[in-house]
Formats: structure tokens, sequence, C-alpha cells
């Protein structure tokens, strides 16, 4: 199986918190599909951040892989927190998914092609958006913004879509539909899911990583509470099954740190 991603050793920090991330290795690879858990403040994002460029590491190297030869970058596909998006700015869902288009342009100055375009319209449809596509964001609920968002990710076709909690889009009518999407687009590109939800990211994906300063792997699903509790810090975790997608509960207690903040 082909690498695509590549982390030895990576540590970041800020001026606050020297040591969001400490000596952190993991690999990725072609068709992939990691979940990253992890409590609060444990550098979940922030690992992010740094694999998309946003953030510079203290130490330590990231390195990317294009049929299997070192690259100087891949094509990455992002789909952050509902947080970081400014719903008031005026622009609608089909320029939003277009814009994910940007470096396939001629030129910054050289219009969209009309095949573009309707790459959209395709994209859009995929998505359930195809009645929204004049709509202003600002007019969306949190799960339209979100198959928004997906639908801006992928249209490019990335080597890797990294998606930042995407369930706080808190649109639970077309969640199950959702994840079917994620499922459908991992046929062709490797994923990276962040969730607080460990019993949903178990429910999808190939392989979990557990990111609480260090980084903790597992291969494959079967994990066990013993390895979850580990990962964690100790802090006390049941995995609960309820219907198609179960559930984490993380009890309150003493001398934890999984309310902060990432």
């Amino acid at each position: 199986m082909s690498k695509i991603l590549e982390i030895k050793d990576l540590s970041v920090g800020y001026e606050d918190n020297p040591y969001v991330l400490k000596n952190v290795s993991l690999d990725v690879f072609k068709n992939d599909f990691l979940g990253i858990i992890g409590p609060n403040g444990g550098g979940k994002t922030t690992l992010l951040k740094t694999i998309l460029g946003l953030v510079k590491p203290v130490s330590g190297d990231i390195s990317f892989f294009g049929n299997g030869v070192k690259a100087d970058k891949i094509n990455i596909g992002y789909l952050p927190q509902i947080n970081q998006i400014d719903k008031k700015f005026p622009i609608s869902v089909f320029d939003v998914i277009l814009s994910g288009l940007t470096i396939k342009k001629n030129s910054i100055f050289s219009p969209y092609t009309k095949e573009q375009k309707e790459q959209v319209n395709i994209i859009a449809r995929q998505m359930g958006l195809d009645k929204l596509v004049d709509r202003p964001i600002g007019a969306l609920s949190g799960g339209q913004l979100q198959r928004t968002l997906l639908g801006r990710a992928i249209i490019d076709e990335p080597d890797l879509l990294v998606l930042d909690e995407p369930n706080s889009y808190v649109d639970k009518r077309f969640e199950s539909n959702f994840y079917k999407l994620l499922e459908e687009i991992n046929k062709s590109t490797a994923i990276i899911l962040v969730s607080h939800d460990v019993g949903t990211v178990i429910s999808l994906v190939k392989n979990i990583a557990c990111v609480n300063e260090g980084l903790h792997y597992h291969s494959g699903t079967n994990i066990s509470t013993d390895w979850l509790e580990k990962s964690y810090n100790s802090c006390p975790i049941e995995i609960v099954g309820h219907g198609d997608f179960p559930h984490r509960v993380l009890e309150k207690h003493e001398g934890c740190d999984c309310c902060k903040e990432d």
C-alpha cells in the first residue's frame, strides 16, 4: 500500500504552551480512513493544522508522497470546524463549492470553465444541495453548510480529506447519509477524521489514533476499554451501543484535563 503522509518525531507548541504535541509519529496510506480521537486540549486540531501547513512545528518532519515518491505537497481537502466559518460572508452555495477548484484555474484572472461549473452542479447533487445552489451560506442549516463545505473539499479530487469534528454541525436528519458519503469518498481518497465521538469513529474508520500530547496508534478498530483509558490518561471511558452509531461516555472525575480546548 502506498504511503501518502509520513510524520516523524513531530513536536508543536505555542508561546503559552510549548508542547501541545510531543514526539508524534504517524504514517497515512492511500485509501486509509484514520479516526483521531482524544480529550479536549490533547492536540487533535493542532495536529491537523500542522499537516495543513497552518502551524509550524518546533521540531520533527512531515513528508508527503505521490505515487510512492516523495513530493513537496499533495492535494488536501479540508472540512474545518463550524465555529471557524463566517456565515455572514455574502457567498452562495455554488460559489463556495466552486472555490475548491481554485488550483485548477489557468490563472488567477481567468474565469472558470463551463466544465468546471458543471462539476459544481454534479457535486451539489451528490451532497443533496442541487436545489440550494443559489442560496447564501448564511441561510443554511448546520447540516447544509457541512455538506456545502464537504463539496468544496472534494471537488478537486484530493489525495487526502481532513475532517475536523464534522459531527459538530448537528444535522441529525442527514447524519447517516453524511457517513455513507464518507464511505463512498474513501474508495478513492484517504481520510483523516477527528471527533470526540469515539463510538461513531469506531463504526466508520479503518484505523484509530488517540492524540493526547503524544500519539497512540491502533491498527484496526477492535480497541479495548483499557487502551482507551490509557490513551486518555486514565479517564474512565465506556462505549455504549445505540442504533447504528454507538457513543462514548466519559465520566466526570477529578484531576483530568479533558475539558480544556485544543
